[in-house]
């Protein structure tokens, strides 16, 4: 889950934001939970797909 469409309860404002210490903590506990892939967008997981398939078809090329 990203913190994008959240609203805060305490604040009203966009949880990404950070407008308020309620904001800024539940942003840094769903980075936490969602670990270092979370943040990186679609395209990029696509690109890194891809790139792992590509070299584990030039390892079984090679082989």
């Amino acid at each position: 889950m990203t913190c994008d469409r959240l609203v805060c309860a305490n604040c009203a404002g966009p949880v990404c934001e950070g407008r308020c210490a309620v904001c800024r903590a539940s942003r840094e506990r769903l980075q936490h939970q969602n670990g270092p892939l979370a943040s990186l967008s679609p395209a990029a997981l696509i690109a890194l797909v891809a790139t792992l398939v590509a070299v584990a078809l030039l390892a079984h090329q090679t082989a």
